[in-house]
């Protein structure tokens, strides 16, 4: 079994596959003629209900930011710690 290569769509594409399918055109048929995959095509569609926008950061729920806040604020709590330890043996 040959693994395919990474593919990269571009924003206006994935416009035009979902406006083909609201257009009424059958997913099915979509996804073979554009060879893509069910789990790409579903994605996009649903992003385009929610948002309008195909981009990961614009499709975020509010507890996938304060995730990612949280985990930023920590790595930068850490680091400060980090900093205060070595000044502390420093000054020892």
């Amino acid at each position: 079994m040959t693994k395919r290569s990474r593919r990269t769509f571009t924003k206006e594409f994935k416009e035009q596959i979902v406006q083909l399918h609201l257009s009424g055109k059958p997913r099915n048929k979509i996804i073979k003629e554009y060879e893509l995959t069910p789990s790409s095509f579903d994605k996009w569609v649903r992003q385009h209900k929610t948002s309008g926008s195909f981009e990961e950061k614009d499709n975020r729920t509010p507890e996938q930011e304060e995730l990612i806040r949280l985990r930023k604020e920590n790595q930068r709590l850490m680091m400060e710690n980090d900093i205060l330890k070595q000044a502390a043996l420093i000054m020892s």
